[in-house]
Parts: C-alpha cells; structure tokens; sequence
C-alpha cells in the first residue's frame, strides 16, 4: 500500500512519514502531482497560513490534481491540521481565500468564549466522537488527542461533522465527505491513539 504524503512546504513532514511508516504503510513525501495521483492514499499535513498553503499548492500545481484524485478517482483522503483547513470551500487566515473545496465549510478564527481562553490551542484536549465513522474503529467515544490551532473548520452540513472537541464552546475537531477525512488534531504527534487513527485509515 503506497501513501502519498502531500509536500507543499508547510507541513511537519519528517514525523507524519514516520508515523505512517510505523503503521504499516509505504509512504513517500512528494510535490509531484503524477506521483501523489498514482498513491493507494493521499494525506495533507499542514502547519501554517490557510492563505499562504493555498498559494503554495497553487504555484506546485497541485489543487486541480489533489482534486481529481479525491472527487474522480475517489482516492482515500486525510488532511492533518492546516491540511484539515484546506479541505474547506474558504478560509480566512491570511485574508479570505478558496480552499480545495473537497469537504463543504469555511475555516474562522477562534472567538474566545471567556477571558481565560487562551488562543492557539495549543495541548492535549478531549475528542468526542457523535457519530461512528471507518476511522474511528476500535477507539473510545472520548479521548484526549494533541492539537496547535487559532482557527476552526465551521462545516455546511452537520453530517459531515465526525467528532467535535470542547473549547472555546464546540469546535469541530473531525470531518469525514465520502472518501475524504479531516482531522484538527495530530495524530502522529497523539500517541497510540492517533496511530490507531492512522491505522484505521490506511484500512479504507
């Protein structure tokens, strides 16, 4: 099984391989569009500006491609993080900008709910899964995931919504659109239960 992992210059590359690597997969890091599309799976990390990742798959070539591949040839599809963000219709980090439009939503910044709350989220918070989904097989309704974010994917439809985490309010910290996932939290920086999160989607 080849995994593709999506390098568009803002990405912790070097431990998403490893993670992937770990749980089984044949990954390989790559900006080259012909290769990503030729992958069993297709994962974006991300850490950064949603407005200057966009510009950056841009000038890579890489949306139309990273598009095909999750809407025509139905490729299973993970964004990590800014990867997440991306996956969005627009965000507005950066000033507003179009996303890659594979999951229906907008990306804001993180209003704080009381003076204490303290943006980014940065640490270990609590993921609570509302519906079942294929990667969140063999893992408890709650469970505490690492996250490093100032904003938040505000979804069109609620069934797309997966798991949502409690800060600032609600956020929504899982995504899931056909073959396309999203996580907010880093799963090869959770722990054994973030490779089980991989692991279950290397299963798709």
């Amino acid at each position: 099984m080849s995994v593709a992992i999506v390098d568009y210059g803002m990405g912790n590359l070097g431990s998403v391989y490893r993670a992937f690597q770990e749980c089984g997969a044949e990954s390989f890091i790559s900006n080259n569009p012909v290769k990503i599309m030729s992958a069993d799976h297709i994962v974006m990390p991300g850490v950064g500006a949603f407005s200057e990742g966009m510009r950056r798959l841009q000038s890579d070539g890489l949306v139309e491609p990273l598009r095909k591949a999750a809407l025509e040839m139905r490729t299973p599809f993970l964004g990590i993080c800014l990867g997440m963000q991306l996956l969005a219709d627009k965000g507005y980090e950066g000033g507003e900008t179009e996303g890659l439009k594979l999951v229906p939503g907008v990306v804001q910044r993180f209003i704080p709910d009381m003076p204490s709350t303290r943006i980014p989220h940065i640490g270990w918070n609590q993921v609570k899964w509302e519906v079942d989904s294929p990667i969140k097989k063999n893992l408890p309704d709650e469970h505490d995931f690492y996250f490093v974010h100032s904003y938040h994917f505000v979804t069109k439809d609620t069934k797309d919504i997966v798991a949502t985490t409690p800060y600032c309010g609600r956020f929504v910290s899982v995504v899931a659109h056909g073959n396309v996932f999203g996580t907010q939290f880093h799963p090869e920086k959770s722990s054994k239960v973030g490779f089980r999160v991989i692991r279950n989607f290397l299963s798709l």
